[in-house]
């Protein structure tokens, strides 16, 4: 019971590192989202928080796929 403080007061640099690495994950994942016009992906990324591991697998295989199809129709 001892450590209950001092784990409490390391929980605010967890939490600190968890955002930082998720927010600019979700930021670029959102923006691709929006501009492939893909509703319910934009959803999923919005509501879900996967500490950033679905951002990363859109942003890698769906939206390079995306991206891939949208350069062959040019």
């Amino acid at each position: 019971m001892t450590d209950l403080p001092f784990l409490a007061s390391q929980s605010y640099w967890i939490l600190f590192l968890v955002a930082a690495w998720t927010i600019p994950w979700k930021g670029v994942a959102l923006w691709k989202a929006a501009r492939f016009g893909q509703k319910w992906w934009f959803i999923a990324l919005l509501v879900l928080n996967t500490l950033a591991i679905l951002e990363i697998i859109y942003i890698f295989f769906v939206a390079r796929k995306q991206n891939q199809e949208l350069i062959k129709t040019l």
